[in-house]
């Protein structure tokens, strides 16, 4: 298959068309406009295809969930702000073990702050934004086809566990063009959805309800001990993460997303000025690679974090490494996007001490 110049925004979308999701609820916001402009024209042209402008992002993550509980494959996008809104609505899917994709394309924060890219919804996606004890698998694409695969890997993931997945990009990977190619829908990898609300004819052994309601406490916490085992097994099978010259470095470079290809650059240009530095980017952010991260900084002598946040990613580096090396923390805000320039020359300054 050849590949096909698009921008990041319009292959998130087409990625998830060939992976069967032909429902799609969403409401636009700066910078992921592409995705819902690309999905109102290509839904219509299927035969089931389904888009709705809704009123409000609020609406929109209700009709997600509508979906998800009849079964269907489905998807929401937005930005900050706009995801802010949806939180609710995440974690009741999430309570109803309901499998859903959902695609935040970052700005700059907090409040409605700018159009810029930026990497400040981190918490937010890892740490669970809504209500209650619940975990997003989520996914921080680096490259235009990084995310067509990433997406969907999400769909397949969020139907295997009844999890809702999230893709973390960001305004800067929304809005390039690169080469990529899209497969379709491998109809092999499909699951069981007998528990969905399909409307038929309900008989004592033939009855499903999807609600994330439990009034009696009881009831309610041996509900949450079930899904905090799905999400252990997700943390211990999900894994995803890159490596690149770790293995000597005495820098480790920490970065994910698009920062992760300015660290590129710069680990490259340190190597060739002898510098032996080497990149680690986690791939999945929750959950996040502790232990393998922790074993890629093994020989190193000091570990370095890059992201366009105050330094949200840097917790989880902090947890990771258990206090067993010094860090640096390079973090630019409000769309200000660190250079390979600035990098290197933390790189060096470290690697000078």
């Amino acid at each position: 298959m050849l590949k096909k110049l698009m921008k990041g925004n319009n292959a998130i979308a087409e990625a998830a068309v060939q992976a069967g999701c032909h429902c799609f609820f969403g409401y636009p916001i700066t910078p992921q406009n592409e995705l819902i402009e690309y999905m109102s024209a290509r839904l219509p042209q299927l035969e089931d295809g389904v888009f709705v402008q809704a009123e409000s992002e609020v609406a929109a993550i209700n009709m997600v969930m509508g979906a998800a509980g009849a079964g269907a494959r489905v998807m929401t996008s937005s930005s900050g702000p706009g995801l802010s809104l949806k939180q609710e609505g995440i974690s009741f899917i999430a309570g109803a073990e309901l499998p859903a994709v959902i695609v935040n394309v970052m700005r700059a924060g907090p409040g409605l702050g700018g159009i810029q890219p930026a990497q400040a919804d981190y918490f937010q996606a890892t740490k669970g934004g809504g209500h209650g004890d619940y975990n997003l698998l989520v996914y921080a694409p680096a490259t235009v086809q990084e995310s067509v695969d990433l997406t969907q890997k999400a769909f397949d993931r969020a139907d295997y566990y009844r999890t809702p997945a999230m893709i973390l990009a960001d305004g800067m990977i929304g809005q390039m063009m690169e080469p990529c190619e899209i497969k379709p829908f491998d109809t092999s990898n499909t699951y069981d959805k007998s528990w969905a609300v399909t409307g038929k004819k309900v008989t004592k052994e033939n009855r499903s309800i999807v609600s994330s309601l439990y009034l009696a406490p009881e009831a309610l916490n041996d509900h949450n001990k079930k899904l905090q085992k799905k999400f252990a097994t997700i943390a211990r099978d999900e894994v995803m993460y890159e490596t690149v010259d770790c293995d000597d470095a005495d820098i480790v470079v920490v970065a994910y997303g698009s920062a992760s290809r300015i660290v590129r650059t710069a680990v490259k240009a340190a190597r060739e000025k002898g510098l032996k530095v080497g990149l680690f980017r986690p791939v999945t952010i929750w959950p996040f690679p502790y232990a393998e991260l922790k074993e890629a900084a093994n020989n190193a002598k000091s570990v370095m974090v890059v992201e366009m946040s105050a330094g949200q990613m840097l917790f989880d580096v902090k947890v990771g490494l258990e206090g067993s090396k010094p860090i640096s923390f390079i973090g630019e805000m409000g769309g200000i996007i660190p250079t390979t320039d600035q990098v290197l020359a933390e790189i060096e300054r470290v690697g000078g001490e």
